[in-house]
């Protein structure tokens, strides 16, 4: 008999990639995860995961074995589905995958306020790059991504996904005091921005592509002198005179002296969303959370403290 644990773990494995990353999706230790899975070898009498070099690879009957797990995992998840829809109140557990900013600026007062009104319900929260969760709920790893975009760069919904519209987040130039820019008093256009020296998120980022891009739309190569992950990080550079920046405000905080914030013309803009699979949709968890998370951003996105929900 295959225990569904042990399935759960290979399939996180599969999903995410690595030993590591599977247990901290799941809530477990490696050492609980790697556990599951040589338990399920020793069950099927099979090999599931061979090493390469720091990590590990599945083998062609690791990948079957996928396949089955994924359709269990379905069918846990519709009766799962069923019984909530039947009680008619959010409960159970919800995996929730949000990029860093929404994590941080976001999900925290959503996350006290779910838990103050619906105590039967366990939220748990993974930070994840947008372009990496969304193709995590597809695949069944966690319940509810909130993932954004920007307005050259549409964040495409892969098939059996739907989304719901969080709200828009608008983005800010920010330069060090005593930059030009800084001293004008107006908005600064994007045909502007030529010669400066950016810092910005590394490449693969939505962040990073969106700048590069919409230079290059402006018709200037931009010129990036240094990146960093973390919107902190971005702004501290800026502080200390190194060079501009755009960032959103979602989550970005006050800004320290020495930063000054320069809107452009046109104002960019990202678009965030709530995504879940098409057969959780009638799961009351998924319909109170989205309903949550857009009863919240008013007020994040005015930066006024949040306000708890009524039931």
């Amino acid at each position: 008999m295959l225990d569904l644990q042990r399935l759960r773990a290979l399939h996180a494995v599969s999903v995410h990639g690595t030993v590591g990353a599977a247990a901290a999706a799941l809530g477990y230790t490696s050492s609980a995860v790697s556990q599951q899975i040589a338990k399920l070898e020793r069950e099927t009498r099979t090999v599931l995961l061979e090493r390469e070099g720091r990590g590990v690879r599945l083998t062609d009957a690791a990948y079957h074995l996928v396949a089955t797990a994924q359709e269990l995992l379905s069918i846990v998840e519709r009766a799962e589905t069923e019984l909530e829809e039947r009680r008619g109140v959010p409960s159970g557990r919800l995996t929730i995958a949000a990029f860093a900013s929404a994590a941080r600026g976001l999900m925290p007062p959503v996350l006290a306020d779910l838990a103050l009104r619906h105590p039967a319900l366990d939220t748990r929260l993974t930070e994840i790059d947008p372009h990496l969760s969304v193709d995590l709920v597809a695949k069944g790893a966690v319940d509810l991504v909130v993932a954004h975009d920007w307005d050259i760069a549409p964040l495409p919904a892969p098939a059996g996904v739907e989304q719901a519209v969080i709200g828009d987040d608008l983005c800010d130039l920010l330069v060090p005091l005593g930059h030009p820019f800084a001293e004008r008093g107006t908005a600064v256009r994007r045909e502007e921005l030529g010669g400066e020296r950016w810092i910005c998120q590394p490449p693969g980022r939505v962040c990073h592509e969106w700048l590069v891009r919409t230079l290059r739309t402006a018709g200037h190569e931009p010129d990036i002198v240094h990146q960093a992950d973390e919107n902190p990080t971005l702004v501290a550079l800026v502080a200390a005179g190194l060079g501009i920046a755009l960032i959103p405000r979602l989550g970005r905080g006050p800004l320290p002296d020495g930063v000054v914030e320069v809107p452009l013309d046109p104002m960019p803009v990202r678009h965030l969303y709530a995504l879940w699979r098409g057969g959780a949709a009638r799961r009351p968890a998924i319909a109170e959370t989205v309903r949550t998370l857009r009863a919240h951003w008013p007020a994040v996105s005015a930066h006024r403290p949040p306000v708890p929900q009524a039931s």
